[in-house]
């Protein structure tokens, strides 16, 4: 069953645990979401000073937010907060189809290697800024799933920010071998 547009006006930190499980597809591929953060109007955040970039993330809610970072990979993000800046970065997921396909983008034969990680994600599944302001389900599609079964939900401080370290916004599935390696 695909996830509602208005689940998505709920707070980015309570949507970024939810979303732990939940299934993405793209493109003919398909993945368990592994690894989530959750981003706001905190220093870390693209939000904490409104851009034209950014605005997305004040404006609305239930749509796909994908920008370049370093120079060299998207991210895939979708808007959250009804009124306020909010956002859930999709850090990692579990392939589940489609993963030939993947391998060919990734250049990687390494399961566990495919979509460990934002940049990663994109582009093992061919997403591109293309696809910023869709709205969800329009062409990325998120379902209810229930492939994991039950599982614990760690969490930790978000990587690669300098500010905001305090705030342990990233959420993961426990000791699942498809989550960003963190250094």
């Amino acid at each position: 069953m695909l996830l509602k547009k208005e689940i998505f006006k709920k707070d980015a930190v309570e949507l970024a645990r939810f979303l732990l499980g939940r299934e993405i597809q793209y493109n003919n591929c398909r993945g368990i979401i592994v690894e989530t953060e959750a981003y706001k109007s905190d220093p870390a955040s693209h939000a904490y000073k409104i851009t034209p970039r950014s605005r997305i993330m004040l404006d609305s809610y239930g749509k796909w937010y994908i920008y370049f970072v370093y120079g060299m990979f998207f991210c895939l993000n979708i808007t959250t907060n009804e009124g306020e800046p909010g956002a859930v970065l999709i850090r990692a997921v579990q392939p589940i189809d489609g993963i030939e396909a993947m391998e060919k983008r990734r250049k990687t034969t390494e399961l566990l290697n495919l979509c460990s990680g934002p940049g990663k994600l994109c582009t093992a599944f061919g997403i591109t800024k293309g696809l910023n302001g869709t709205d969800l389900n329009e062409k990325i599609f998120l379902r209810h799933c229930n492939k994991l079964g039950k599982f614990e939900i760690g969490k930790s401080s978000r990587i690669g920010i300098s500010s905001g370290k305090e705030l342990e916004w990233r959420f993961f599935v426990k000791n699942s071998p498809f989550v960003s390696k963190v250094k």
